[in-house]
């Protein structure tokens, strides 16, 4: 590339060449990552000269990041493995190197000249924003990672922003999607934007960063202005038609319509990817945004935007250079599990992070569930936990260590981050609550439920609840409330249940047809546990 690496100045640079020097004396094959995408993998004993990567240039770098280490030793300090500058503004650490140990970077456009501008410590922040379909009126876990990705660029000092896409959303991201998406009202998306936008910058405060630590904006503000004609002029024109369909979400929608079964792809949503690249092209003009990121599976979407940048934007700025680009892509994996499911739904659904949508009790729940095969792994990537500390989480769950967390120990603290994160400590408290009251639930069984307890069931929607008036309950016989509060079809049923021992009154056994329920026997004045069988429960509340 004509560059003498050994005089770097950007220190991040110079400590990767360094591993690969000390790489090529232990013999292995090293893989860098060209320019335009492509990988070349070879011994650098024995291609060296491939790379200006000479012994001498090597040294006179090491010496380089020797003398930079100790002139920055005053303003900067070493947290997690990596130099954190903790002087005022400007770039704190580098974002890209974070995302890589953490396994939040998928791939990149001209990975080395991006690594090299997010690098430098003395260069301005970088502005980079993220997407998100306002398609319902809460993101859900699978959306998290974006989020979380801003806010690494946020804690290192760059801008973020959040792109709500009330423009795009009216047409319907087809990446991903076997059949075209069910279109939806303006009315509906305006709603949808307005919620998805509270929630972004919640998610962002939670995130250790001001209210104003994210720009929220709507691209409908720059589309619905703009007429079909003039974006075929500015934009059509610059948009290469065999490029556009050589993108895998249209390629597989294009081979699913060839038989007469298959859908196929429409031109809206054919058009999508031109609607999303010029997102990147206003943001790149109006803010000076430089970098997107996105999903794995938005690949095609991104790189469509920095090839529109570099078509319309670089007869007017700088062009690029051999080793930096005007605009840059960043994809994170998909939040998948060992089983290649995605871990951002159940079987009940989405994980919303709306707690209205889904109690924080039900996400912590989720989390808790996490096969030990994935909990490190989501460790890194959903959480804020250092480095170091994962590492010793991952060596405390076996069980021959000193300190052993125990069954699912690592799991809890993978729930308690996210669940924190997501709905803050007041939510947290809440489904520890819940959870808490839950297994006294399941396991006392000598007398009635604690009031906790009552409550846990009640918030956790784990049992079925019955509201009936006082009058009809306190010194009416138990075969009567047990038909009443519709636990039991009828009379028949629960003397039936009695005289084998099933039917239990806040957990005392039911042994005479002709039992009352007594004053005393409700809890806290209000709740009465009733049980027909083992699984078959509900929570009756007096009014």
């Amino acid at each position: 590339r004509g560059r003498e690496w050994g005089g770097l100045r950007e220190l991040g640079q110079a400590e990767r060449m360094i591993g690969v020097h000390c790489a090529a004396h232990a013999g292995h094959k090293y893989a860098v990552r060209a320019r335009r995408g492509a990988a070349s993998t070879f011994s650098l004993h024995q291609r060296c000269g491939y790379w200006p990567l000479r012994q001498g240039r090597l040294d006179a770098g090491c010496d380089r990041v020797r003398k930079a280490s100790a002139s920055a030793a005053s303003s900067s300090s070493v947290r997690d493995g990596r130099v954190v500058d903790h002087s005022e503004g400007g770039v704190r650490f580098d974002v890209l190197e974070v995302l890589r140990e953490r396994g939040l970077l998928n791939d990149a456009t001209n990975e080395l000249g991006l690594a090299s501008e997010l690098a430098r410590k003395s260069a301005s922040p970088m502005v980079v924003y993220c997407g998100f379909d306002p398609t319902a009126d809460s993101l859900h876990l699978g959306n998290l990672l974006g989020i979380i990705v801003l806010s690494w660029f946020a804690r290192a000092g760059h801008k973020v922003i959040a792109l709500c896409g009330g423009a795009t959303g009216l047409v319907g991201d087809p990446s991903g999607k076997s059949a075209e998406r069910p279109m939806l009202g303006v009315e509906t998306l305006n709603h949808n934007t307005a919620c998805i936008g509270d929630q972004l910058k919640g998610l962002m405060e939670h995130a250790g960063g001001a209210e104003d630590s994210v720009e929220i904006v709507n691209n409908l503000e720059w589309f619905q202005e703009m007429t079909f004609l003039n974006f075929l002029r500015d934009v059509g024109k610059y948009a290469r038609v065999g490029t556009m369909m050589s993108k895998d979400s249209v390629k597989s929608r294009m081979d699913s319509g060839a038989d007469e079964k298959g859908q196929g792809i429409s031109f809206t949503e054919f058009s999508y990817q031109l609607l999303q690249g010029y997102d990147f092209v206003h943001l790149y003009r109006s803010r000076g945004c430089r970098i997107q990121i996105g999903g794995s599976d938005q690949w095609g979407n991104i790189t469509a935007g920095t090839d529109l940048i570099r078509r319309l934007c670089a007869q007017d700025d700088q062009a690029e250079s051999e080793d930096t680009s005007l605009a840059y892509g960043i994809t994170f994996p998909l939040l998948v599990g060992s089983d290649g499911k995605k871990f951002g739904k159940s079987e009940g659904g989405a994980i919303w992070l709306d707690g209205d949508k889904l109690s924080p009790y039900h996400m912590y729940q989720h989390l808790l569930r996490t096969p030990d095969s994935d909990v490190v792994k989501f460790l890194k990537m959903l959480t804020f936990l250092e480095m170091p500390e994962v590492d010793r989480i991952r060596d405390r769950m076996s069980p021959d260590h000193e300190d052993h967390l125990g069954p699912n120990g690592a799991q809890k603290i993978l729930a308690s981050e996210v669940t924190r994160f997501v709905h803050g400590q007041r939510g947290l408290d809440q489904a520890l609550k819940i959870t808490k009251g839950l297994f006294e639930s399941q396991k006392k069984t000598d007398g009635p439920p604690s009031l906790e307890a009552f409550e846990a069931l009640a918030l956790s929607g784990n049992a079925p609840s019955a509201e009936l008036p006082r009058s009809s309950v306190v010194g009416a016989a138990a075969v009567d409330v047990f038909v009443a509060a519709g636990l039991q079809p009828s009379k028949s049923a629960v003397r039936r249940m009695i005289k084998g021992g099933a039917i239990r009154v806040n957990n005392r056994l039911v042994k005479d047809e002709a039992e009352l329920i007594a004053e005393g026997e409700a809890v806290d004045g209000r709740y009465i546990l009733l049980a027909a069988g083992k699984k078959n429960k509900m929570v009756l509340e007096l009014v």
